[in-house]
């Protein structure tokens, strides 16, 4: 397995867990001791998901060129 998929999979189970506990008024970065500023705390979850998801396609994208050459 290609190491962007893996860490695309990772970011993106983060994200999952920063938005759920974004609805449960759980400070998941706060509780790792970073503090992010209250812009980018209210869309932390959905940059992470967004990111996961980039490097899980670009993990992806790899494998299919490597078959065509």
């Amino acid at each position: 397995m290609n190491i962007l998929k893996i860490i695309g999979a990772l970011i993106f189970i983060v994200g999952i867990v920063d938005i759920g506990g974004n609805f449960m008024d759980f400070d998941l970065w706060g509780t790792i001791g970073v503090q992010l500023p209250d812009v980018i705390w209210k869309y932390s979850g959905y940059i992470e998901l967004i990111l996961g998801g980039f490097l899980f396609n670009l993990g992806s994208g790899d494998k299919e060129e490597e078959a065509e050459s």
